[in-house]
């Protein structure tokens, strides 16, 4: 399968350098609406801003549905501190010692963009010594030092910054010579990606899918309920995550990771199997694995009540909910098996 690689790396720089922190992805959902556009690709929002891309199959009434989702990690200020920093309190579930000394910008509801740090309450050792180092790290321990010259609550007020406000996690994104991908976000963004990859390959190929198949983008999964809707003939539903390599993990940054079971319970085993089989017949690196601490689109679909048999795949990446790593090996895996998917009977 001839794969443009500096395509799927375009579209995965672009969203991973657009913040949007879980409940706050409007931006990014202008911005695939603009590639959408450029392909031609048919699709419509749903009443919570998630996208549904559909493209017709000879079967209409046995449809499938791939998702994967563009919200991401961040925080939100919980407070303005008496001097000028901020308290915060986390969306979605990272260890915050993860987040320690990371550049961050604060989008207030007016639309203005303030940068800043985040840092502990005791971020130096030449001040606070061993307090500093065995401070826990806890959302109440930490705060958002701005760049600005302010020195008390009312300087930041005057700023117009207020509780409510998101905090946004600078990506850090990094492409190596090598073919690594170090940053923040990989966690969903590099299966959307994958995704407009898929949208713009099929369409531009003119390929005739045995099943209408969409591609759902979804902006709530990181709190639990990105895929609570999803498109009513469905019947099979693949959410296109991340694998998790890791201590005592048989996940790889270098192939597409196949769960097996998460949190929510085993995935379908007819689904598991027909993706195993497509890796075989095609030559295709993958790993088999499980994840006790995980939960995805396809979790929230079988909790919304849809009588769907769903699988979960994606690139392994490493460090996940914290400054994350894999590698184009793994991605380029990963979108061939959904390619190949959208095209097996």
């Amino acid at each position: 399968m001839n794969l443009n690689e500096r395509k799927i790396k375009y579209y995965l720089n672009n969203v991973l350098t657009i913040p949007s922190p879980t409940g706050y992805t409007s931006k990014i959902m202008d911005y695939i609406k603009e590639e959408l556009h450029i392909i031609s690709a048919y699709y419509y929002t749903t009443n919570k801003g998630a996208i549904i891309v559909s493209i017709k199959g000879k079967d209409d009434e046995n449809q499938r549905t791939l998702s994967a989702h563009v919200d991401t990690l961040g925080a939100m200020v919980k407070g303005i501190n008496s001097n000028g920093t901020l308290a915060l309190t986390p969306l979605g579930g990272y260890m915050m010692n993860s987040i320690e000394g990371e550049n961050c910008t604060v989008e207030t509801i007016e639309g203005k963009v303030f940068t800043g740090t985040i840092q502990t309450k005791k971020p130096s050792v030449h001040i606070s010594g061993n307090d500093a180092r065995e401070l826990k790290r806890t959302p109440e321990n930490m705060e958002v030092v701005l760049d600005e010259k302010v020195f008390s609550k009312e300087d930041v007020e005057k700023l117009e910054i207020n509780v409510g406000d998101f905090i946004c996690l600078d990506s850090r994104t990094s492409f190596t010579e090598k073919g690594f991908i170090k940053t923040r976000h990989l966690d969903d963004k590099a299966s959307v990606a994958i995704l407009l990859y898929v949208i713009k390959y099929i369409l531009e190929n003119s390929l005739d899918l045995p099943y209408t198949t969409n591609i759902l983008i979804s902006n709530y999964e990181e709190v639990g309920h990105g895929a609570c809707y999803i498109p009513p003939k469905t019947k099979e539903f693949i959410s296109v995550d991340m694998g998790a390599p890791g201590l005592d993990q048989n996940s790889s940054e270098y192939c597409v990771c196949i769960c097996a079971k998460d949190s929510s319970g085993p995935y379908d085993l007819d689904i598991r199997k027909k993706l195993t089989d497509i890796c075989k017949k095609n030559n295709i690196n993958y790993k088999i694995d499980t994840y006790p601490h995980y939960g995805s689109d396809a979790s929230a679909a079988l909790r919304a009540g849809y009588d769907i048999k769903t699988g979960l795949i994606g690139p392994g990446i490493f460090a996940s909910h914290a400054y994350e790593r894999t590698h184009m090996d793994s991605v380029l895996a990963t979108t061939e098996l959904v390619l190949n998917y959208c095209k097996s009977n």
